[in-house]
């Protein structure tokens, strides 16, 4: 597993994280302590250093399981977490007190006394551009109550307006083959300012894996199910924001374009690597071989030119008209 570093003066991470939206158990088939437990050594197993979560993901619960893992297998890993989306805050009841309470119960929950990177957590835009959250996150880290600190964006806009603070170390985006906006400013102004980026929904929520078909049904309480039109948050986080059957059908079509002994996963995961403003990418695992398979993308050579090249004019072609939301 290669490392890069995480913007300017930033520590050393794996180029492939987890992101462990999936252990707090609050969407789809629940992952239970020792199905977790499992996905969580057989990560580090396989080089990865990086783990992503939130204090909202099942209420805390996958905070706990991180910091239960932290504490018995006295492991040195790097945990990313994240404030603003819990309801007594969002969308426009912030406050220092309630960042403060935050990040002391995920400390708690995580067993760090400093977290390694607090992230805001797709807050309102207004509330990106009044600013005063990050300044209340530099006091945190002149406190010793977290190392750095970031941003979790959903439009370039937002992106944007963060790259403007004093500080800020990364910005974590919604990048893949079907969403490369952020390919020609966002991410060449990050690299510019020594901002990381950390790529979540590498896999388009599981459609450029491949294995969907338009039949493919989801649990009730999967996002893939109650959010795929944009009901309950932001479209982009489901599907990336491309309707589903509209989905498996470009993916379909993508898969002429994998080289030979390549699945449709490892390209899209290789995909996002071979840029150079990437720091690393957080796929979720619901089980030891998702994360196995996952991992190797680290090692894979890059895509040619010509295929990034052909990569790209498909999305212009063929993808981009058919995303909703913000972007």
């Amino acid at each position: 597993m290669k490392e890069r570093q995480l913007g300017n003066n930033g520590f050393r991470i794996s180029e492939v994280g987890l992101g462990c939206w999936q252990l707090g158990g609050d969407w789809g088939h629940k992952i239970n302590k020792k199905q977790a437990r499992k996905i969580l050594d057989e990560a580090v197993n396989n080089g990865i250093n990086f783990f992503d979560t939130a204090d909202v993901y099942g209420d805390g619960r996958s905070e706990e399981l991180i910091g239960e893992f932290i504490k018995e297998s006295n492991t040195t890993i790097k945990v990313a977490t994240k404030f603003g989306r819990s309801a007594h805050v969002f969308p426009n009841n912030y406050s220092e007190q309630a960042l403060r309470q935050s990040v002391d119960t995920s400390r708690k929950r995580l067993n760090k006394d400093c977290i390694d990177l607090l992230q805001l957590h797709c807050i309102p835009i207004e509330e990106l551009k009044k600013g005063e959250i990050f300044d209340w996150l530099r006091t945190l880290k002149k406190e010793g109550k977290i190392v750095h600190f970031g941003a979790s964006v959903e439009s370039v806009e937002q992106g944007l307006v963060c790259l403007e603070q004093e500080g800020l170390q990364s910005l974590q985006v919604i990048y893949n083959i079907f969403r490369q906006k952020l390919s020609h400013e966002l991410l060449p102004n990050a690299y510019k300012k020594g901002v990381g980026i950390i790529v979540r929904l590498p896999l388009a929520s599981g459609l450029l894996s491949g294995k969907f078909t338009k039949e493919t049904q989801f649990h009730k309480s999967d996002h893939r199910n109650f959010n795929q039109d944009g009901k309950a948050f932001n479209v982009g986080e489901t599907f990336a924001g491309v309707p589903f059957k509209i989905g498996v059908k470009l993916s379909d079509e993508l898969k002429a374009f994998c080289p030979e002994n390549l699945s449709m996963a490892a390209m899209s995961l290789r995909w996002i690597l071979d840029h150079k403003e990437v720091t690393t990418v957080i796929p979720g695992a619901s089980s030891t071989k998702q994360v196995i398979e996952n991992s190797k993308a680290s090692d894979l050579p890059s895509l040619s030119l010509q295929l990034m090249n052909e990569l790209e004019e498909f999305y212009h072609n063929n993808i981009h008209s058919n995303i909703r939301g913000i972007y």
